[in-house]
C-alpha cells in the first residue's frame, strides 16, 4: 500500500498528462481571444482593458491561493469545481452578442463573406432594409481588406468606402459610419445630448441651480454609458472574463503546489523542474489543430455567433478530459504549514541585490512589451489576410523553438555570462517588435517567432538562475512567482492598458517600435548599471547540496566553487 501511495513515477506521468491537456486547452483560447473580442465589436482601447484586466486579477489572485483548504477532499474538489467552473466561464463568452451586427463580416474572407452574408440576411431580415442590406452585400467583397477601422482614421475610411461605391451607397453614409466607428458616434451623441443641458443652466444664472445641472448632466452621461450598447458588451464580457481567469489561476496554483509538496515528501523536488515541456507540447498541438479546424468552417455558426466561439468548445472539451485525469491524482497534505508573508519576504531579497533588481525591472519592460505582441499580433496577420492556421503555427512555433534551445541550456550558460545573455535576450525582442511594425505578409510572422527562443526563454533562465543565487532556503519559489507577477500581471497589464490606446490613436506600427526603442534604451542603461556593480560572490550551501553533479560549473562563478563541493563530499565519505 505504502509503494502504491508514493509512486513517483505515476505521479509524474499523471501531472504530465495533466499539464498537456491544460496547455492544449489554454492555448485553443487564449491566444485568439483578443481575436474573439475584436468580432465581437469592441475597439482597441476596451479590449487592452479587458487584457490588462486578465494579467492583473492572475498576479493578485495567486498569493491568495496559498490559503487553499488543507484536506484532501476539499483539495479535490476545489481542482474539480475550479476546472468546471472556468469552463463554464469560456462558453459565457460565447453567449455574448456582438455589439455591432456587421463586425463580423468585416473581418470574414472574401470568398465566404458574400455566401455567409446572404444566408444571414435571408434568414434574419431587417425590418424594411432588405435593400440595404442587399447594397452591403454586394459592395462587401469589394473592400481592401488589408486596412479594416481600427487601423485607420475613421473619416478617411469613410471617404474611402463612399467613393469606392460610387453614387449608390451615399443613403448608408450616415448608417455606415454609426456601425463601422461606433466610438465616435457614441461620443458626438453624448454631448449632444448634454450641451443643451449645461447651456440651460447658464441662462438661469442661478448657482445652486447650475450645480444640479451639472450633476444631472455628469448623472445623464454615465447613465448613456452604461445603456451604450458597445459598453454593455465591455462590461459583460470584462465579467465572464476575470471570471475565467480567477479559477483558471486557483486551478493551476492548487494543482501545481499539490504536486511540488507530494514530490519534495519523497525528495523528488529535481524531476519537478522539467514538467512545463509538457504544456508547452499540448500547447503547441493545441493552437495548430483547433486552428485548422477553425479555417474549414463558414465565418459564423448562427446570426450571432461566429466561428471563433469554436476555439472556447475546444477549451471546455479539452478542460473536462484534465478532469477526468485530475481524479487520480495523489493528494499530500503537509502537517507543518507556516503563515509567513513569503510574497514580503521575497521582495526584501530581490530588493537587498543590485543584479536581482535589474532583473526584475527587465522582466517588467519584457512583460509590457511582449503584450503588445500577444494583444494586437493576430488583428494585424488578420489584416494581411492571413488564414488561423499560420496563427496557430506561429504559437506552436515560438513554443518549440524554446524547446529545442533548452536541450542546449547547459553549454551556453558555460560559454556566455549572464550579462551577455540578457543583452542577446532584449536584443532579439526589440528585433522581434521591430520585424513586427513592418510585417508584410503573414507568413513572415513565423520566421520571427523562431527569436522567441532567445527573447523569452534564455532570458528566464538568467533570471531563475540569479533567483537561485540570492534565494534562502524555502524562498525559491516564492521568489520566482513574484518575479512571474511582476512580468505577466505588472507588466503584461500595464502593457495592456496602455497598448490599446496607443493602437487606436497612432497605430499598431508605432506601439510596436515605441517598444522597440524602450528595450534598446534600456538595455544601454542595464550594461552600464551592471559594470559598475560590485561582484558578489555568494555561496549558496542549499543550492550546492541539492545541485547533481551535472548541474555544476554551470557558469565562472561556479567553476570557483568546486572546491567547497569536493571537500564537503571528502568529508562525508571519511
Amino acid at each position: 500500500a505504502m509503494s502504491e501511495q508514493w509512486d513517483v513515477g505515476r505521479a509524474l506521468a499523471l501531472s504530465g498528462l495533466f499539464r498537456l491537456l491544460q496547455g492544449a486547452g489554454r492555448a485553443c483560447a487564449a491566444p485568439f481571444l483578443t481575436l474573439y473580442l475584436r468580432h465581437l465589436g469592441l475597439p482597441a482601447p476596451l479590449v487592452g482593458v479587458v487584457a490588462g484586466a486578465k494579467h492583473l486579477a492572475a498576479a493578485l489572485w495567486a498569493p491568495l491561493c496559498s490559503r487553499c483548504p488543507k484536506g484532501r477532499r476539499k483539495r479535490r474538489l476545489l481542482v474539480a469545481s475550479s476546472l468546471l467552473g472556468s469552463a463554464g466561464a469560456s462558453l459565457l463568452l460565447t453567449l455574448i452578442p456582438p455589439a455591432d451586427g456587421d463586425a463580423g463580416y468585416k473581418y470574414c474572407n472574401a470568398s465566404q463573406q458574400l455566401g455567409d452574408r446572404g444566408a444571414a440576411a435571408a434568414t434574419v431580415p431587417g425590418p424594411g432594409t432588405s435593400s440595404h442590406v442587399s447594397a452591403v452585400t454586394n459592395a462587401k467583397p469589394t473592400r481592401e481588406p488589408e486596412m479594416p477601422a481600427p487601423y485607420r482614421p475613421p473619416l478617411h475610411g469613410l471617404k474611402k468606402e463612399t467613393s469606392g461605391l460610387g453614387s449608390a451607397a451615399i443613403d448608408l453614409a450616415g448608417n455606415a459610419e454609426e456601425s463601422l466607428y461606433p466610438t465616435e458616434s457614441n461620443e458626438l451623441s453624448l454631448f449632444k445630448t448634454t450641451l443643451p443641458t449645461a447651456g440651460g443652466s447658464y441662462e438661469s444664472g442661478n448657482l445652486s441651480d447650475h450645480r444640479k445641472d451639472a450633476q444631472g448632466v455628469s448623472f445623464e452621461a454615465v447613465q448613456n454609458i452604461f445603456q451604450d450598447r458597445e459598453h454593455q458588451i465591455f462590461l459583460m464580457v470584462l465579467g465572464a472574463v476575470v471570471l475565467w481567469e480567477l479559477l483558471a489561476t486557483s486551478l493551476e496554483w492548487t494543482v501545481d503546489e499539490n504536486l511540488y509538496e507530494y514530490l519534495d515528501f519523497v525528495d523528488a523536488t529535481d524531476r519537478y523542474g522539467k514538467l512545463w515541456i509538457w504544456s508547452y507540447l499540448g500547447a503547441s498541438v493545441g493552437a495548430c489543430s483547433i486552428a485548422v479546424f477553425v479555417d474549414q468552417l463558414n465565418c459564423f455558426l448562427s446570426s450571432t455567433i461566429t466561428r471563433l466561439a469554436v476555439h472556447f468548445y475546444g477549451y471546455a472539451l479539452l478542460i473536462t478530459l484534465s478532469l477526468l485525469v485530475s481524479v487520480f491524482f495523489p493528494i499530500h497534505v503537509p502537517k507543518r504549514t507556516d503563515h509567513v508573508n513569503k510574497t514580503a519576504k521575497a521582495l526584501a531579497l530581490l530588493w537587498s541585490d543590485g543584479r536581482a533588481i535589474l532583473y526584475a525591472i527587465t522582466v517588467f519592460l519584457t512583460g509590457a512589451a511582449g503584450s503588445a505582441v500577444q494583444n494586437f499580433l493576430f488583428w494585424q496577420m488578420q489584416d494581411r489576410g492571413s488564414s488561423e492556421l499560420y496563427m496557430g503555427l506561429s504559437v506552436a512555433v515560438g513554443l518549440l523553438a524554446e524547446i529545442l534551445l533548452y536541450f542546449f541550456k547547459g553549454k551556453l550558460l558555460r560559454t556566455f555570462s549572464s550579462v551577455k545573455i540578457v543583452a542577446v535576450s532584449l536584443s532579439l525582442l526589440a528585433v522581434q517588435l521591430l520585424c513586427y511594425s513592418f510585417l508584410w505578409t503573414a507568413w513572415s510572422v513565423l520566421l520571427v517567432q523562431i527569436l522567441s527562443a532567445f527573447s523569452s526563454g534564455a532570458l528566464w533562465w538568467v533570471v531563475n538562475m540569479t533567483v537561485d543565487d540570492i534565494a534562502t532556503p524555502g524562498m525559491e519559489r516564492s521568489l520566482h512567482a513574484v518575479l512571474q507577477s511582476l512580468c505577466y500581471g505588472g507588466g503584461a497589464s500595464l502593457g495592456s492598458f496602455a497598448g490599446g490606446f496607443v493602437v487606436k490613436h497612432f497605430g499598431l506600427a508605432v506601439l510596436y517600435r515605441a517598444w522597440c526603442v524602450c528595450l534598446v534604451l534600456w538595455l544601454f542603461l542595464i550594461l552600464i548599471v551592471q559594470s559598475k556593480l560590485p561582484r558578489q560572490k555568494k555561496i549558496n550551501y542549499s543550492r550546492l547540496l541539492a545541485a547533481d553533479s551535472s548541474d555544476m560549473s554551470d557558469s565562472d562563478e561556479e567553476n570557483e566553487r568546486d572546491w567547497l563541493v569536493k571537500a564537503m563530499k571528502d568529508e562525508s565519505f571519511n
